[in-house]
């Protein structure tokens, strides 16, 4: 039923931009801040700057193998960080911005080892890139989730413009931050919300179809509900363990944009696909062999 995903840790300085960067990587499903690797059980921001508690800012990054390698992740972290740096990324000092690369799964370890000496062999100088088991990772606070996102001109020692996503110009500032790095539109702010046209709703990347008119109810919840995609084979599911609860993610298979969540709340617990509108394109009936013969 669920996509096998995997978990890498990456500590490159102050994690506002780390994540950020990180998150833009098709593949990488879900980022997360927090805390890394150190002695105190009870971490908070304030304690972590006075680098007393043995903590590294680290990214939490969930991706799917199938679409993203370890060894692309690294890569691209790479591009971000300065490896020869001890314990000092861009203007943060401390041992809190220093760089690491922590695994989840025993099996990842050869891939980081052989990626890390295969750059030592080309580098001019000697790199101090920490790598080890994840032991410890706490959440830091909601404010940094995300947080140039919320804060776009906020500081950032990354050049988020390293990443190529040249194929969603298409697509607008919503909809690419909600296909690409998995936010919510507000409730009943969507197009297709209180929406009941005949037609079918497509992939906003691609145009792929996924549902249906015919499967689409009001819910009441505030966001499209599907009882059904138009097919088992054009999404997939991941489980998602992001604020705090368990959920199930839904992503279009073709394209791994985010669409929103199933739920097993309707009558019988019978499922609802709670789907974002600015994941979806609506394609009204009458066009609709225009479209497919397209």
């Amino acid at each position: 039923m669920f996509e096998k995903q995997q978990v890498i840790y990456l500590a490159g300085g102050c994690f506002w931009g780390v994540e950020a960067f990180i998150s833009r990587l098709k593949g990488v499903n879900n980022t997360e801040v927090g805390y890394a690797n150190g002695r105190d059980l009870a971490p908070t921001y304030e304690k972590v700057c006075t680098g007393k508690t043995g903590h590294a800012e680290t990214v939490k990054a969930t991706y799917n193998p199938k679409i993203i390698t370890l060894d692309d992740i690294l890569e691209n972290f790479f591009k971000i960080i300065d490896p020869y740096s001890l314990n000092r990324q861009g203007a943060d000092i401390g041992t809190q911005y220093r760089t690491g690369i922590y695994w989840q799964e025993e099996s990842q370890r050869d891939t980081v080892i052989t990626f890390l000496r295969e750059k030592q062999k080309v580098s001019p100088e000697r790199i101090v890139v920490e790598v080890r088991p994840i032991a410890s990772f706490y959440p830091a606070e909601g404010h940094h989730q995300k947080y140039l996102e919320r804060n776009p001109q906020g500081y950032c020692h990354v050049d988020l413009n390293l990443i190529d996503d040249e194929e969603f110009d298409h697509l607008s500032r919503e909809e690419y931050e909600i296909t690409q790095l998995s936010l919510t539109e507000p409730p009943f702010s969507g197009k297709y919300d209180d929406f009941f046209e005949d037609g079918v709703y497509v992939d906003v990347v691609d145009g792929e179809v996924l549902f249906s008119s015919d499967d689409k109810f009001d819910s009441g919840c505030g966001w499209p509900a599907f009882s059904r995609p138009v097919s088992e084979d054009v999404i997939k599911k991941h489980r998602d363990f992001s604020h705090g609860t368990t959920r199930i993610e839904v992503r279009s298979a073709k394209s791994n944009s985010h669409l929103g969540h199933l739920f097993h709340d309707g009558h019988g617990g019978s499922p609802r696909y709670c789907i974002n509108s600015a994941a979806l394109k609506f394609i009204p009936k009458e066009d609709l062999d225009e479209y497919l013969k397209d």
